[in-house]
């Protein structure tokens, strides 16, 4: 896993500079087809963008992680809903999705290309497991207690995010066999495998 400090230092986010303590972490996908980090961190890196700001993005192409915001800077990266904000409590990492995908509506798209798609949507999973992975060790988190990891879909369903669908409409929608329980497992899995990997030049995360 390869990670790039890129803030977006212009963000109204950014500047706002609230703190929060992490409780859990957030998968999101990017619910367009843009598998280029670059073009969210160019794009969003400007004081009229008002709308998001997430701490991170997985690059579509080569799986490089672009953090945006410090992992405890409270992002704006899935609203609220009935019972407050997942902002206050959760990191932000969204995944980036294939360039091939033509969006129907707001989640539910065609592909013309399927196997490169999923060769793109496997890459961000991996390297989402990894990030997960290490994000729970550096906060001292459990990936398999209830609220710990959840999708914004999850979010939703919780009270603490908007009525969006992601990752599982992606997931779904290409015909892969994951799950945000498989993906709980998943990082469970890689953090107990205690790689080299894992243990060494992550500390600064």
């Amino acid at each position: 896993m390869r990670i790039v400090e890129s803030f977006l230092t212009k963000n109204p986010c950014y500047t706002a500079g609230e703190k929060i303590t992490v409780k859990g972490l957030m998968l999101h996908s990017v619910g367009c087809a843009q598998q280029s980090a670059s073009v969210f961190t160019t794009g969003w890196n400007d004081e009229k963008y008002d709308a998001a700001c997430v701490h991170a993005f997985i690059d579509g192409n080569d799986g490089t992680v672009y953090q945006t915001l410090p992992w405890d800077h409270r992002a704006w990266h899935c609203a609220s809903g009935e019972k407050g904000s997942g902002n206050s409590t959760h990191i932000g990492v969204e995944m980036c999705e294939p360039a091939c995908l033509k969006y129907i509506d707001d989640f539910h798209f065609t592909c013309e290309d399927k196997e490169s798609a999923k060769i793109v949507a496997r890459r961000t999973y991996d390297v989402a497991v990894e990030l997960f992975a290490a994000l729970c060790r550096k906060f001292d988190l459990d990936p398999l207690k209830d609220g710990v990891i959840i999708s914004h879909w999850e979010g939703y369903r919780r009270g603490i995010a908007s009525s969006h669908q992601d990752p599982e409409h992606f997931w779904t929608g290409m015909g892969l066999p994951y799950t945000m329980d498989g993906f709980r497992k998943a990082v469970r899995e890689k953090m107990d495998e205690g790689k080299a990997s894992l243990a060494t030049g992550l500390d600064w995360i």
